[in-house]
This record gives C-alpha cells, sequence and structure tokens, in this order.
C-alpha cells in the first residue's frame, strides 16, 4: 500500500517537473526562433514590463504539450495533463507579473515565488480528481517546489554559467554535461559508472582479451617504439622568409597511460630543434577523471622541447578545459578558436586553432580565422580530422591534426580497425590532400584506451615548409 502511494505521488512530481522543464529545454533548443513575449511587450499601468521578455508564447505551448504527453506516459488523462500544464504556466505567469511589480528583471530568480504558484495551480485540479486531501497536497507541493528550484539552480549555475571567469568557451549546456561528466565528477565510483567504455569496454573486456590471447605485452612493447618522422610540403604562396621552416608537431601525447612513454619521448625532444612547436592536444589518458598525473609528465617533457618562435597547442576531446592555465605556466599558448601569427624578417604566416570537435564539438572555425587576412599563408590546426570539409572552406595552405593513432590496431593489408573519426578513412593517418588543401594526420606518441599498438607506430613528426618555384604546384598527391 506504501509503495502504491509512493508511486502515484512520484508520478504527480514528474508530471510537474516535467511541465516545469519543457520552456527552458525548448528555448535552449531554438534558442531565438518563435520567442515571442507573450505579453507583446506591454507596460502595465505601474510603467513596468507586464510580464518580461523571458515568458514567451513557444513556452507555454511547450508546456501544454508536456504536460499532455507526459500525462499519457503517466497513465493520466490526456484533459487532466494538459489542463495540469495550463495552470502551471498560468502560476508562473502571476509569479512574474508580481516579480514585475516588485522591480525584478525578467529572468531573474526569487526562491519560492518562482516556483509557489507553478506548482500549486495544477493542484485544482489534480487534487478533486484523484480526491487528495490538503495535507498531502502541501506534502506534493513543497516537493515540487524543492526540486524545481534544485533544477533551477543546477541550470543558472552549472549549465548556463561560466564555471570560472577564464573559461575560454562560449558558455553551452551540453559542452557544460559533457565537461561536468568528464572533468567535474571524479570521485570513484561514479565517473567509471558513467564512463562505460573508458572504464568496462577498454579497461576489463579489451584489456582481458589480449592477454588472454598472449599478446598484451608484446602491444605494450610496440606502444613505446615512437619514431621521429618529418615530411616536406611545398608551397608557391609561402612567404619567402619562411622557406624551411620547420614544425615540431606531435598529438595525442596520453603521458600517464603508459610506463616509460615519457622517457622515450624526452629522448627524441632531446635531439630536436625546430622553428615553432605545435601540440595536437589529447594530454590526459583517460576521457574523464583528474588530469594531475598528466601534467605531472608533462611538466618533465615541456622544458625539452627547443623551438625559438614558442609552443602552441589546441584541446582535445580527452582534455579539460581547466587544463590551459597550468599549461600556459609552461608557456604553452592555447589556440581555443584563435589565430596567432608569427612573423619573420617582415614576412608573416598564421596558426589557426579550434577547441576539440570530436566530443566537446566546440570547433568555432568563423571565430577562429576572423583575424586572418584573406589571402595571407595559414596553417589550420584541429585535433581530429573531422573538419577537413568545413576547414577547406577558409583555405588554409595546410591542415594538422590527429586523433586517430593511425587506428592504433591495424590488420596487415586491412587497416585500422577503428579510426574514432567520422572522417573518411583516407583521411586516418599521413599525408593527404582535400582540393587545394594539404594535410597531416599524426599517428600519436600514445595510445588510447588500451595501452597496445599492433602495425602502428607512435611518432613525433618534423614538418618543414618548402616555397615552390613553380606557381600553382604542390607536393605530388592525389586530389580527392
Amino acid at each position: 500500500m506504501v509503495t502504491t502511494i509512493m508511486i502515484f505521488s512520484l508520478k504527480i512530481l514528474l508530471l510537474l517537473w516535467a511541465v516545469n522543464f519543457a520552456p527552458p529545454f525548448l528555448a535552449y533548443l531554438l534558442r531565438e526562433k518563435w520567442n515571442a513575449p507573450l505579453d507583446g511587450g506591454r507596460i502595465f499601468l505601474d510603467g513596468k514590463p507586464l510580464l518580461g521578455s523571458h515568458k514567451t508564447i513557444r513556452g507555454v505551448c511547450a508546456a501544454a504539450f508536456m504536460g499532455m504527453s507526459a500525462g499519457l506516459i503517466l497513465e493520466f488523462p490526456l484533459w487532466l495533463g494538459l489542463s495540469a500544464g495550463l495552470l502551471s504556466m498560468a502560476g508562473d505567469l502571476l509569479s512574474s507579473f508580481l516579480k514585475r511589480r516588485m522591480g525584478m528583471v525578467s529572468g531573474s530568480v526569487f526562491a519560492g515565488l518562482d516556483q509557489i504558484f507553478e506548482g500549486a495551480f495544477p493542484f485544482i485540479v489534480i487534487a478533486p480528481y484523484f480526491d487528495l486531501p490538503w495535507g498531502e497536497v502541501s506534502i506534493l507541493l513543497a516537493l515540487f517546489c524543492l526540486g524545481a528550484y534544485v533544477g533551477a539552480w543546477f541550470l543558472k549555475e552549472f549549465l548556463l554559467g561560466k564555471p570560472y571567469e577564464a573559461y575560454p568557451r562560449s558558455v553551452n549546456a551540453w559542452v557544460r554535461l559533457r565537461e561536468l561528466r568528464s572533468c567535474q565528477i571524479t570521485s570513484n565510483p561514479l565517473h567509471h559508472f558513467i564512463n562505460f567504455e573508458d572504464s568496462i569496454y577498454y579497461h576489463i573486456i579489451m584489456k582481458t582479451a589480449f592477454k588472454l590471447l598472449g599478446i598484451y605485452d608484446k602491444g605494450q612493447k610496440n606502444a613505446l617504439q615512437i619514431q621521429q618522422r618529418e615530411v616536406t610540403f611545398t608551397f608557391p604562396d609561402l612567404p619567402p622568409s619562411f622557406d624551411n621552416y620547420t614544425i615540431l608537431f606531435f598529438s595525442d601525447l596520453h603521458l600517464d597511460g603508459l610506463k616509460g612513454l615519457t622517457e622515450k619521448l624526452v629522448t627524441i625532444l632531446k635531439e630536436v630543434k625546430a622553428d615553432l612547436c605545435i601540440l595536437g592536444g589529447d594530454f590526459r589518458m583517460e576521457t574523464h577523471g583528474p588530469f594531475a598525473p598528466a601534467l605531472s609528465h608533462l611538466s618533465r617533457v615541456i622544458p625539452e622541447i627547443r623551438a625559438q618562435d614558442g609552443i602552441l597547442s589546441v584541446l582535445g576531446n580527452h582534455d579539460c578545459v581547466e587544463i590551459v592555465a597550468p599549461l600556459e605556466k609552461y608557456g604553452i599558448e592555447f589556440l581555443v578558436n584563435d589565430a596567432k601569427p608569427i612573423e619573420r624578417n617582415g614576412d608573416r604566416l598564421w596558426v589557426v586553432g579550434v577547441d576539440d570537435p570530436h566530443y566537446y564539438k566546440c570547433h568555432n572555425l568563423a571565430q577562429a580565422f576572423e583575424d586572418v587576412p584573406p589571402g595571407e599563408f595559414n596553417i589550420f590546426v584541429a585535433h581530429s580530422n573531422e573538419v577537413y570539409q568545413e576547414a577547406a572552406e577558409y583555405a588554409p595552405q595546410l591542415y594538422l591534426c590527429g586523433h586517430t593513432h593511425a587506428g592504433q590496431i591495424q590488420f596487415p593489408h586491412v587497416g585500422p580497425l577503428f579510426t574514432h573519426s567520422r572522417a573518411p578513412r583516407k583521411f586516418c593517418e599521413g599525408k593527404w590532400r582535400y582540393g587545394d588543401m594539404e594535410g597531416y594526420t599524426s599517428c600519436g606518441v600514445g595510445v588510447s584506451g588500451v595501452p597496445v599498438r599492433f602495425a602502428s607506430t607512435g611518432e613525433v613528426l618534423i614538418v618543414r615548409l618548402k616555397k615552390s618555384p613553380n606557381p600553382g604546384a604542390h607536393d605530388a598527391a592525389p586530389p580527392v
């Protein structure tokens, strides 16, 4: 009996919370579309707005539709769900009217007043239909107000507010949810539960399979065989002062994921000199949890980088945006949808970098290229190859990226088992071209998921830029 009452009470609360959630959720999805204010911008007798710009026809319709839909799902009559939705909005509008009379601006928060009428008005039809005693109504109303307040607070403070003052991204609720999952929730066992792919699929299922096959140790040894490689690109429009310019490029470090990897990378870097260093992102092994271990490894690597024009970097899908500030203290300059000019003897080229386009999907090429003058030589950098078509619209001469690890696990004559990229496989490793845009996808330094490699090799790359003597000439490569 008690269980039945609890389930019934929860169903009523779910109906009311769903109606409460519908208007802000639709506002997020549609943004400025169909957001005509319900009061038409009218001013009341006191000279203040009648309701305010946040109360829209769209919001009322969303609440009514959600009331009907949620009511049917929860096995309430259609008319009851619709009535609950409309009455809830009537209460919300009354709260807004009173807040305007109190001089509060539209969208401001008033705990209690924001929830009380919105929760109480639906009981005008709910209480008589189910013959609810007013004592039970009072308890349900209190629970609704508490849940609605917590939801509004979470939306405002966590999903629609900057987590800290120097936050470099545009605030986006979906991105903030991903950041909470991957960066803010770090305690065991919760972050393992919500990151199934890393915690269960890779660390238990895949790792166990390789061990049972007797090839796990071999795969780890393969992963430590990092190679230094050099690739040359020739361009007829390369500024003369940048002829023979060298870029040290390496991506997907994941240094905290494989013992001995940091030492191997340091050994290689001690022998390398370049004009500029660019890092392609993914400093942490996991896609969730703390990044302090990765920072510890990077503190040993960064001092070994010798590049007279500095170190630039973009963020990858494993990276928390909070990693930017501590790495900037080591002298790394991050390009988060930004561009930086490199000058030499009166000539100039640009390095344009975007935020992670794979998981966080925070890349904004329009913003990144806005300071780059048309026709000037530029190199585009993204963690992943997945925005090659969008990048080509801005006509960069060269696109540098990583993310794929060259598949990490390849089959002879077949290629990678997975590339973890939405781009075609011909863009997953080494040199490629799309139209007039040259490209290179790094195999990465480290490993992701399971710390093994088969038929692929990690790399540290030296990109050498050469000026072509023939106008219109590029490196020989099949057009795409």
